[in-house]
């Protein structure tokens, strides 16, 4: 196949790059490019966005996260073309309920544009609007893994605590991290679902995570015994604290429905 990746220059992208390679044709695209001819591409994974959840130009994430991904995917349906798109588990805030049609209380711009992206495309899939290509939509909960060394603030708690237990010997950790759980996936698995959904004939949006949300308190001590670091608590900063999600656990039932199904048939 013949695959076009958007961001792969980011922590998921680099790691997509490298698994799809050596498989497939796979070209990378960064805010930069502009978008090359569609025609004759099988397919193209959108994973560039800014990811910050805590940048507040509005402007700024709406024109790359949604009116961008707007653009491709019209784009797309014009070529022929079929879609896969990072969305995020952001989308359902600050409840507790996580299945693809829960309700959704997106709490920052970053959010709110994954909330909008998901939403433009499940108007129009009702309307029949995209049947000529397929578009899924994966929703990630809390990825981890290699390649996040340029995300600064925004690393995986498990890349930022193996940092600090690394270079000082003290992993920071907000007071109550033991009542915050989150669903933390490693983008190994991420980038294997992309992988099976190439091959499976079925739009929507698809949760992904594990089903097994953790502690960051268990995560930062299981770090802190690995390199024989201290844990210091220290309060959560001002500008989290009206948005900060203190538990996930994605709800994988319609993810896998469909693997299965393949599974079965194949």
């Amino acid at each position: 196949m013949k695959i076009l990746i958007t961001g792969h220059q980011g922590f998921i992208g680099q790691n997509m790059m490298e698994a799809l390679s050596s498989e497939h044709e796979v070209d990378g695209l960064e805010w930069n490019d502009a978008l090359p001819n569609l025609l004759g591409y099988d397919w193209v994974i959108h994973l560039g966005a800014i990811t910050s959840t805590t940048e507040h130009d509005v402007e700024k994430v709406m024109e790359y996260n949604y009116d961008f991904s707007r653009y491709l995917l019209i784009e797309c349906e014009k070529a022929g073309v079929n879609l896969q798109y990072a969305s995020s588990a952001s989308v359902y805030g600050t409840y507790r309920e996580f299945k693809e049609d829960s309700l959704k209380f997106p709490k920052s711009p970053y959010a709110w544009s994954k909330y909008l992206f998901d939403r433009f495309f499940e108007k129009f899939a009702e309307q029949g609007r995209w049947n000529k290509i397929k578009v899924q939509g994966f929703r990630y909960f809390n990825v981890y893994g290699p390649y996040e060394d340029h995300k600064g603030e925004q690393a995986s708690p498990f890349h930022k605590f193996t940092t600090q237990a690394k270079e000082t010997g003290v992993i920071k950790l907000f007071e109550g991290s033991d009542r915050f759980f989150r669903d933390f996936i490693h983008v190994n698995d991420v980038v294997d679902i992309h992988k099976k959904f190439l091959k499976i004939n079925k739009s929507g949006i698809f949760n992904v995570g594990t089903g097994k949300p953790r502690s960051f308190e268990d995560v930062a001590k299981e770090i802190a015994t690995e390199f024989n670091a201290t844990i210091q608590y220290i309060p959560m900063p001002d500008n989290l604290k009206n948005q900060y999600q203190e538990f996930t656990c994605a709800d994988l039932t319609h993810l896998e429905d469909n693997l299965n199904d393949v599974e079965n048939h194949s």
